[in-house]
């Protein structure tokens, strides 16, 4: 897909893309504040009259012009959508927090697979006294950026396992990866599943307590998968989960070519 200019000629397509709040559609001005005008202006290079991508979950992907650069700030014009806003699986993540590096691993990754609503859940076994979401929320950011999705998951506040499946809608299944007890494989068990929205739910690094398995495990919503023989680290075992359901009932699952239009690598030039 080639985009030409008014005189005919060729438009190079975005060098970046990133994540605004605000509404998007043709004639909109958009605001950068001082961290991404200094990101365009001093990593990547760019000036006035470049083209970047933006996208804010709601409205698609817009193409828009730098218009100009101050100090510390950035200004675009929004001039034409380059995909419509499309929907994603409803496929949630919930995973018992663990250390500093491997959480913003989780998040990142997380965003990149796909998932729609990313939260810590706090076990018996958890390690973690305090979880910054505000760190979470930007790997995931920037993760979306990159990997050319259309929405940023949700990124939850902590909270307590027991007051997760108290407050749960039933009509949401929880795949919970359990590492012990009677379990299905995974594949069995997404195979199984009737259509509808679906949660991961993993633990931490010492597992589940066992009053929390059993009490887990008397939830009509909730179905015990396996994940193969060998134990695997909190963080695998939560993202390995996720590209499993993707690969068996999510979008990697359905056909079609990649309809994205052509983007230029977000590497400084």
């Amino acid at each position: 897909m080639t985009i030409e200019t008014e005189t005919g000629s060729p438009e190079a397509p975005p060098k970046t893309r990133l994540h605004v709040d605000e509404p998007l559609a043709a004639g909109a001005t958009v605001g950068l504040d001082h961290e991404r005008a200094h990101y365009l202006r001093h990593v990547l290079r760019l000036d006035r009259g470049d083209r970047v991508a933006l996208f804010n979950g709601r409205d698609g992907e817009w193409s828009a012009r730098i218009d100009g650069f101050g100090k510390g700030w950035c200004s675009l014009a929004v001039d034409r959508q380059r995909r419509p806003q499309a929907p994603e699986p409803d496929l949630w993540l919930l995973f018992a927090p663990i250390k500093r590096t491997r959480i913003d691993f989780v998040a990142e990754k997380a965003a990149e697979l796909g998932a729609s609503v990313v939260w810590p859940v706090l076990t018996r076994h958890t390690d973690v006294a305090r979880v910054n979401v505000d760190r979470l929320r930007a790997n995931a950011i920037e993760a979306a950026e990159q990997c050319e999705r259309l929405t940023v998951p949700d990124l939850r506040e902590p909270a307590k396992l027991d007051q997760v499946t108290r407050d749960w809608s039933s009509d949401r299944t929880i795949l919970l990866c359990a590492e012990a007890g009677p379990v299905k494989p995974i594949a069995a068990a997404v195979a199984g599943l009737k259509p509808g929205p679906v949660a991961i739910l993993t633990g931490p690094e010492g597992g589940f307590a066992k009053d929390e398995l059993d009490g887990l495990l008397k939830l009509p919503f909730v179905v015990p998968v396996g994940l193969g023989p060998r134990i695997l680290r909190a963080d695998t075992a939560a993202l390995a989960a996720l590209a499993c359901w993707q690969a068996l009932a999510g979008d990697w699952a359905t056909g079609g070519a990649d309809a994205r239009p052509p983007f230029r690598s977000q590497e400084p030039g």
